[in-house]
């Protein structure tokens, strides 16, 4: 390896502490990039929305959390080499820009799985069982019936998700103890094999949104998927189901969900992600007892952090080796362009 030759790597500067400097999680899996002498690596100056093209000069790889990548900010990519996004969701990153402008783009994509699908089954074990309403009535001292505040099981009830990636197939895994039903998908994208191999029964929308207990979303925010879940497939549902949304919003319509909550048309739901994050104030939603509520965090956890932030890492790693990260690469289009061909020849560092 060259001793001079080096592979520089900026940090967007929200995973640091404003006033300390230090990581807000200590372990973000940066002792992958500790552990090779040819990666130099630091974070931004300064937070900004959109990260900015001068933030990037000077740099071959950037690890990014919330910050937007849009096309001016890979306007100027003579060295830019790749992008690996904190995270599976990318609908803040403009991909055909990155991919326009010889720049791969990585999501940590598995790493998530783990952690997302427990957050599913908390949100549904907490709705079933009553948990805000009981910590409610025994903190404010009200009076308490037992027969009136019963909870339910998740035995002999049906799961439904809306996509079947790796977050739903977990889920769907840790489910199969509580003697559930045969769980449903919609995925129009899916393998039919994978289905089978999950013991899942694929049906369409309107279908799972009338016969599921659980409806849960796991599928990304696109033009496909903007709006999906709105009044018409809300009141398809069970007076007695629950909605869970841990993926993004914008895929169910917040106003409707909460009229349709507000009177009693589903028992409840369970909401992660809404429109307009980071939220100035608390949504509507929050005026209801028959709701749970968490800022985009339900699923963060110690283990989280360290493997979203391990894979991140490693995919830049990598690609500074000249290997290819096994998965996660969303344009894999861009690695047929001969200028981002020769971008990574001049710019990796050959071990």
């Amino acid at each position: 390896m060259s001793a001079t030759k080096k592979f520089r790597i900026a940090l967007t500067a929200d995973l640091y502490d404003e006033t300390t400097g230090k990581l807000k999680c200590e372990n973000m899996g940066l002792d992958v990039l500790d552990a090779q002498p040819h990666i130099e690596y630091d974070r931004f100056a300064e937070h900004q929305p959109q990260i900015g093209v001068d933030q990037l000069r000077g740099v071959q790889g950037a690890l990014v959390w919330a910050p937007a990548v849009t096309a001016e900010t890979v306007s100027q990519p003579e060295n830019l080499l790749g992008i690996s996004r904190i995270g599976v969701g990318f609908d803040k990153v403009d991909v055909a820009a990155c991919t326009a402008a010889d720049v791969a783009v990585f999501t940590t994509q598995g790493a998530v799985d783990r952690s997302l699908a427990e957050a599913t089954i908390t949100w549904m074990l907490s709705l079933t069982h009553q948990v805000l309403v009981k910590d409610r009535l025994l903190r404010n001292n009200e009076p308490f019936d037992q027969f009136k505040w019963r909870g339910k099981e998740l035995r002999d009830r049906t799961f439904g998700s809306i996509g079947l990636g790796g977050i739903a197939g977990e889920a769907i895994r840790l489910l199969s103890i509580f003697g559930m039903h045969q769980p449903l998908a919609f995925d129009p994208y899916v393998d039919p094999a994978r289905a089978r191999e999950l013991g899942v029964e694929l049906v369409e929308l309107d279908e799972l949104m009338h016969r599921a207990d659980f409806v849960s979303v796991h599928c990304p925010l696109n033009d496909q998927t903007r709006g999906l879940i709105g009044r018409r497939e809300l009141e398809l549902m069970k007076p007695d189901a629950y909605l869970i949304n841990t993926a993004r919003g914008g895929i169910v319509d917040e106003e409707a969900l909460y009229e349709i909550l507000k009177k009693g048309g589903i028992a409840g739901a369970g909401i992660d992600v809404f429109m307009g994050e980071p939220l100035s104030e608390p949504p509507r939603l929050a005026e209801l007892d028959n709701v749970l509520l968490a800022p985009h965090a339900i699923g963060v956890t110690d283990e989280l952090m360290r493997d979203i932030g391990g894979a991140a890492c490693q995919a830049l790693v990598d690609l500074s080796q000249g290997c290819l990260p096994a998965k996660g690469l969303l344009n894999p289009e861009v690695l047929e362009h001969t200028g981002f061909q020769q971008k990574w020849q001049r710019l990796r560092v050959n071990t």
